[in-house]
């Protein structure tokens, strides 16, 4: 759990780090720092699925997560009993998008999505500025794949097996190859993989979507080598079927993200400034 205070230039003022035990031994600590801190509002980007729809009897409670001690827990419920400030919740890739969209690598468009590749894979999605929800919020980890020719791996995910998350996550990648992505750099042939995957899903995002603008974040894409080869394969796959200047400049649509790692908390803040 990252907890920060933040101006209203996005300017982080204080920050704090906090590991992710149980509720009851997570939550006090969280609401001291505030308390001390004497914040006017809190902006909550959570792991979820969570409930973000505020006409919901669930509303800010953490949904089947695969964290078992948060399941069901009115994680809003707490932080409102206990520090009395307007409060506002929304996914953690949601958050990372806000962020970006706010101050970041999409600040000058008023779309976009905020995809995460780590242990897992989530995307937040940007359009005409807010963040979108629907009737719960965007799963675009799960969309299913079609394997590349001659791969057999049967995906990660125990949910869907070969879905994007099944096939392109951390795990997947070291289950996979017997290692790390870390120690896996020089490795073409796993990068070369990988980028397929990545680009297919962009492609649908793309298709489905129409971003302004892809931000790709999570530690599988602190191998950068990926970028080029992901942007190669999402002009092959498109294959001329649309001609926008989005494409055509590639190299500046499908782009790191420009907050490094502050996206999330700075989208924690934007949630207060934008709804206040």
């Amino acid at each position: 759990m990252v907890l920060a205070v933040v101006n209203e230039n996005g300017e982080i003022l204080d920050r704090q780090s906090i590991p992710t035990e149980t509720p009851d031994i997570t939550m006090p600590k969280i609401t001291a720092y505030f308390k001390e801190q004497q914040v006017d509002s809190v902006g909550v980007a959570c792991f979820g699925p969570v409930d973000v729809k505020k006409n919901s009897p669930t509303y800010g409670h953490i949904l089947v997560t695969p964290k078992l001690a948060w399941r069901g827990y009115d994680i809003i419920g707490y932080m409102d009993s206990e520090l009395h400030v307007p409060l506002y919740l929304d996914t953690d890739v949601n958050g990372s998008a806000i962020g970006e969209s706010k101050w970041g690598a999409a600040k000058d468009v008023d779309s976009c999505v905020y995809v995460t590749i780590g242990t897992g894979i989530g995307i937040g999605v940007i359009i005409d500025g807010k963040p979108l929800h629907g009737a719960l919020h965007p799963e675009g980890g799960h969309i299913l794949m079609i394997p590349k020719e001659g791969d057999t791996y049967k995906g990660k995910c125990p949910t869907h097996g070969t879905c994007f998350e099944g096939m392109a996550a951390g795990p997947a990648i070291e289950e996979r190859w017997g290692k790390p992505g870390r120690e896996l750099a020089e490795m073409d042939e796993v990068w070369e993989l990988e980028s397929y995957y990545i680009a297919q899903a962009l492609m649908s995002y793309i298709l489905i979507l129409s971003p302004k603008k892809i931000i790709l974040g999570g530690g599988v894409m602190k191998q950068t080598q990926l970028f080029p080869l992901i942007r190669k394969k999402v002009v092959e796959m498109l294959n001329g079927y649309l001609n926008i200047p989005e494409i055509e400049d590639i190299d500046n649509y499908i782009v790191a993200p420009g907050l490094i790692d502050d996206q999330g908390i700075l989208g924690c803040a934007a949630m207060v400034l934008d709804n206040e």
